[in-house]
């Protein structure tokens, strides 16, 4: 990056923001975590192009395994992934030579973020994820080509508590009202339409907010909004997990969850766009990028709930996504 960009303290900025929220919330999940800890795993790009820190909590007396990654990555990208995430972005152009109008080596970018997902052991406890993200190319003199924040929050579970639902959903209203209150039921159709399993015919969970390629306020409104968000998120979910960490279950249920799960790696490995785009970006950490996936899954040859029952309860609902508030 050049020094004296006029757009790197907008860089500075997000980055400082996910580096304190990564601390503020690995610490507020441990509050709930009595035998394990998060690990923390530093990590750097090749050929100066930045880096990242991991911190992975796993086989807890709570979590099963919680993920809270930063991400702050810079270089080139190439025509191909260019060409990739076009369909997407489409203010993303390829550079291409004045002379012989081919295009050039790359585009320079700047990418950082926050991804998290947690997946408890209690099956009454929902999976949740958040990811907030800012990303900008640039042109020769240094200012923005193209910018745009994206992000959002959702809940996974794997029995349909409206409550908890409902609490979640209004915490990130909350958020958004203020700055803009038609947001939420945009970002929130938005959510649900992103994480439909499009071979399955259900949503993955019950929603949340979602937003990417945001670009139409001023960059600083836009960072405030990702802000508030992110500090709706412990307590939209820790109050849930208090509820339900510690509720009895049955062996049915533990494997009800392992078959939700199978659905959830479904959507990440074969659907999700961070996934595709880090998988493909040189120099990604790996295990970074599958951290979202459970350590337990199962896939279950033409499994249907029983009629009736609390498991088709949820079915039912992610096959006909619903307002909450």
């Amino acid at each position: 990056m050049a020094a004296g960009d006029p757009s790197s303290s907008m860089r500075a900025r997000m980055e400082a923001l996910i580096r304190r929220k990564q601390r503020e919330i690995t610490s507020g999940l441990e509050s709930l975590e009595e035998t394990a800890r998060f690990r923390e795993d530093t990590w750097e790009r090749e050929n100066d192009g930045g880096g990242g820190k991991s911190c992975v909590l796993q086989n807890g007396s709570t979590f099963e395994k919680a993920g809270v990654n930063i991400s702050v990555v810079y270089g080139a990208l190439s025509p191909a992934a260019i060409l990739s995430m076009k369909s997407e972005h489409k203010k993303l152009e390829i550079p291409l030579d004045p002379i012989t109008g081919k295009p050039t080596e790359g585009l320079q970018f700047f990418a950082c973020g926050i991804s998290l997902v947690v997946h408890p052991h209690n099956p009454h406890a929902p999976t949740t994820h958040l990811n907030y993200r800012y990303f900008e190319t640039w042109k020769d003199d240094g200012t923005p080509a193209v910018w745009w924040f994206g992000g959002g929050a959702d809940l996974t579970p794997s029995y349909l508590y409206e409550e908890d639902v409902k609490l979640f959903h209004s915490m990130h209203k909350e958020a958004l009202d203020k700055h803009d209150t038609s947001y939420y039921p945009k970002f929130k159709k938005w959510c649900d339409e992103y994480f439909w399993i499009k071979h399955r015919g259900e949503n993955r969970g019950v929603g949340g907010i979602f937003f990417d390629d945001l670009d139409e306020r001023d960059p600083s409104d836009l960072l405030a909004m990702c802000e508030h968000c992110l500090d709706a998120y412990l307590p939209s979910y820790l109050p849930i997990l208090v509820r339900r960490k510690d509720m009895p279950y049955t062996a049915e249920e533990k494997e009800w969850q392992q078959i939700r799960r199978g659905r959830y790696v479904e959507f990440n490995l074969v659907l999700d766009r961070g996934t595709q785009f880090g998988l493909r970006t040189p120099g990604s950490r790996i295990e970074s990028i599958l951290v979202s996936l459970p350590i337990n899954a199962k896939w279950l040859y033409d499994h249907h709930p029983p009629a009736g029952s609390k498991e088709e309860a949820l079915v039912k609902i992610l096959k006909n996504p619903r307002d909450w508030l």
